[in-house]
């Protein structure tokens, strides 16, 4: 099967496993007993409808009206597919939908209408209206798109907007503003050529004018070439963008352009026509999934270029995720009766004035930089950015409520803010950041049990999806035909440990093992003998620069995969003792617990360790530890040895490490309600702070306690992440699903990428 194939196949399973969609209804009351159930609905229920029937805009106080956006297409334009109908388009509206939940908390009713007829899809719209908080056409073709939105936008009194056309728009405007910025050009005198007459380049053009640019500068084409006045037939879309220039052609519209805005097909664009154009051009070439001209075609054609593309393999990325969540989210937040020029216009300087801000460290991390800066190859911030929460609905909602149609304004900005904030702890940022990260600089990972079916899927995609580049250990027989089953044929590294023409390795391996331990009791046939076992035989590759990384323990008890691990790698200079955290993406934000594996008692001087790993091992994932070392007691509250040691602990790390944001001992519902801990206890260290760390106090407990969230809660785990050794080593819990061991492929890179970083003792 060829790599097209079964990209096919995976977004299939994808879309249809574990059960089909990718979207659910989730009760948010509680249901359990029959008075949850009568107020829930009958006769309960009577009481907010009668209230709703005085007020409709009790809708918004008694129902989830205020945070439901309606994802409305009739299929007419899907993508790149076309005109494919509107229950074909119905996965692209639930991923959407998907957007909207994870980068702004708004929920989504995905709505697909089976009309081509303008007035009856209006009909459709305004009748299911009162429902929603708000109104986000999908993929509609032109022309009928423009008159759908103009017509709802002034017949409802909610948020509307047709994505399409204005997402882009938005996105590619604050790019385009900070790119003119960067090169000390006007947007009122520049020459911009627009390729491409559909509702994005119309939108995109608009709101550029909005900014200052000129039509008479402005030269728009479709595919029949220059758009001129002179043309009969014109639409009045396309008539205002006419020029009077009498030229026809793409390349003679190029000549001294300042700016060429490609929302069309790829490859259009030759290296010519960027040499005719003036100095310092600004290229945005959106076609997807292949731009007009190729970017890096682009970059050694002018040295002098800032380009943007609608990839993200390319700095520059045009994405409207960057849009239309946050505005949203804004417009829902004050209850705005339409989504105006205003509203969008703050939208586009929100994100042009978060590029010039400095990054956070979180966000250099994930895309592998020293430091992103405002600069050449940096004009529009990235989509993980966790500010853009933060920073674009509040500057929505303040242009919303200076406009006159905000209906609930906002008077508390910092308040809102932190409302903002709070609302993206249920999503999986954290994980979506480390796999970017590791995607920026893979590493060689040995699979030390690829001859397991689980782990060789695993290693693929890790593959596939340039995360890690895998080596394969075990019989290599077994493996070819496990890659043959699941169309694994990527050239990838297969070494069988047990294999004869290994030996000349092994025996250099066992070798070097041997001069380790020979005062251990170990001789050279041990040594050698042992070489033939994978986790030895991994274990040496890591150790003598082979491979840069190893993950086992897929197969077998923890316990006997640690053990060589500690005898071939060994402790970091400056460690006593190893320990493991586990990751855990709960609802209310990534959360750290630790010692999950490892560390059956420890001591208390032992615990302090752990805590100071685990704290590096948190800035890693680009956050900044707040610790809550856990106990059964408070603050003193008990004198038994065990709530002791955790106290010793923390006098500890107070002591020698005081710029530490760690307390204790603490109960864990304590540690994680930080409103009970500032009004119980406000002199902590932890008060009014967000807890994402927690140490515990044995191993019973820690284990205990992740193994339950992650059971009870269905969340989604990483770990256990190995902490204090000298190489990358990540040992796998006992049967391990193919998503752990790809998430922790990309610990294990990530982890290589640090140790890297280090001067080698």
């Amino acid at each position: 099967m060829s790599s097209k194939a079964r990209k096919r196949r995976e977004a299939l399973v994808y879309h249809a496993k574990p059960k089909p969609g990718k979207i659910e209804v989730v009760p948010t009351k509680k249901y359990a007993t029959q008075r949850d159930l009568s107020l829930a609905y009958s006769p309960g229920v009577a009481e907010p409808c009668l209230e709703i029937e005085k007020d409709k805009d009790n809708a918004y106080k008694y129902t989830a009206k205020g945070n439901l956006v309606a994802v409305i297409s009739n299929g007419t334009a899907v993508l790149g597919l076309g005109d494919i109908g509107p229950e074909a388009s119905k996965p692209v509206m639930e991923g959407k939908g998907l957007l909207f939940k994870i980068f702004a908390d708004i929920d989504v009713f995905d709505i697909e209408v089976d009309t081509k007829d303008v007035d009856k899809f209006i009909e459709t719209v305004k009748n299911i209206a009162p429902t929603f908080g708000g109104i986000n056409l999908e993929d509609i073709k032109a022309p009928e798109a423009f008159e759908i939105e103009q017509r709802l936008k002034a017949e409802l009194d909610i948020p509307v907007m047709h994505d399409d056309q204005h997402g882009t728009a938005i996105i590619s405007a604050a790019a385009l503003l900070n790119a003119l910025e960067l090169t000390k050009k006007k947007i009122e005198k520049v020459k911009i050529v627009v390729s491409g007459a559909g509702a994005a380049a119309v939108s995109c053009t608009k709101l550029y004018k909005a900014f200052g640019a000129k039509a008479e500068n402005i030269v728009m084409l479709d595919s029949k070439g220059v758009i001129r006045k002179d043309r009969p037939g014109l639409s009045e879309e396309k008539l205002e963008f006419a020029t009077d220039r009498k030229i026809d052609t793409l390349d003679e519209a190029m000549k001294n352009a300042d700016v060429f805005i490609g929302l069309s097909i790829a490859d259009i664009v030759s290296p010519e026509m960027l040499t005719s154009m003036a100095k310092k051009p600004i290229v945005f070439a959106m076609a997807n999934p292949n731009p007009e001209i190729d970017y890096q075609l682009a970059m050694d054609t002018r040295k002098d270029i800032i380009m943007a593309t609608g990839r993200s393999d390319h700095p520059n990325q045009v994405n409207n995720v960057l849009g239309f969540p946050f505005i949203f989210r804004g417009a829902l937040d004050v209850r705005a009766t339409k989504i105006n020029e205003e509203m969008k216009m703050a939208a586009v300087k929100a994100l042009a004035e978060l590029t010039k801000e400095a990054v956070p460290e979180q966000v250099n991390i994930a895309y592998g930089e020293t430091r992103l800066n405002f600069g050449p190859d940096y004009i529009i911030p990235k989509p993980f950015d966790p500010r853009l929460i933060a920073k674009v609905p509040p500057a929505v909602a303040k242009a919303a409520m200076e406009s006159g149609v905000a209906k609930e304004p906002i008077h508390d900005w910092q308040k809102y803010e932190d409302e903002l904030l709070e609302r993206m702890g249920n999503d999986n940022k954290v994980t979506r950041l480390l796999m970017n990260r590791a995607k920026t600089n893979p590493k060689r990972i040995v699979y030390a049990e690829a001859d397991h079916l689980d782990v060789l899927k695993a290693a693929q995609i890790a593959n596939d999806e340039g995360i890690a580049i895998p080596i394969l250990l075990g019989r290599k027989e077994v493996i070819q035909e496990l890659m043959a089953e699941i169309d694994f044929d990527a050239d990838v590294e297969i070494i069988d440990p047990k294999a004869d023409e290994e030996e000349e390795k092994r025996n250099a391996y066992a070798r070097v093992y041997w001069n380790t331990r020979s005062r251990s009791g170990i001789t050279l046939y041990d040594a050698q003998n042992l070489m033939r076992e994978r986790n030895y035989f991994a274990a040496m590759m890591v150790n003598e620069g082979d491979a840069d990384a190893l993950l086992s323990g897929y197969s077998r008890a923890y316990p006997a995969v640690v053990k060589p691990m500690l005898e071939l790698i060994g402790m970091a200079k400056g460690v006593s003792r190893v320990a493991a955290t586990n990751l855990m993406n709960t609802a209310r934000g990534p959360l750290f617990i630790s010692d999950t594996s490892i560390n059956i008692d420890p001591t208390a001087k032992d615990l302090a360790k752990i805590a100071q790993m685990t704290a590096r091992t948190v800035q890693i994932f680009g956050m900044e530890p707040v610790i809550a070392m856990i106990s059964y007691a408070n603050f003193g509250s008990s004198s038994d040895p065990r709530a002791k040691k955790v106290k010793e602990a923390v006098a500890y790390l107070h002591r020698y490490h005081p710029d530490l944001k760690v307390d204790g001992e603490l109960q864990s519902d304590f540690a994680l309600n930080k409103e009970m801990l500032q009004s119980k206890f406000p002199f902590s260290k932890l008060a009014g702070k967000k807890v994402n760390t927690l140490v515990y106090p044995n191993l019973d407990s820690a284990n205990s306690t992740y193994k339950l969230i992650k059971e009870l809660n269905n969340v989604d785990s990483i770990g256990p992440i190995m902490m204090g050794m000298k190489k990358p080593v990540h040992i796998l819990q006992l049967g391990a699903s193919v998503e752990e061991m790809v998430n922790m492929s990309a610990v294990a890179v990530v982890d290589a990428q640090e140790k890297s970083k280090k001067p080698k003792k």
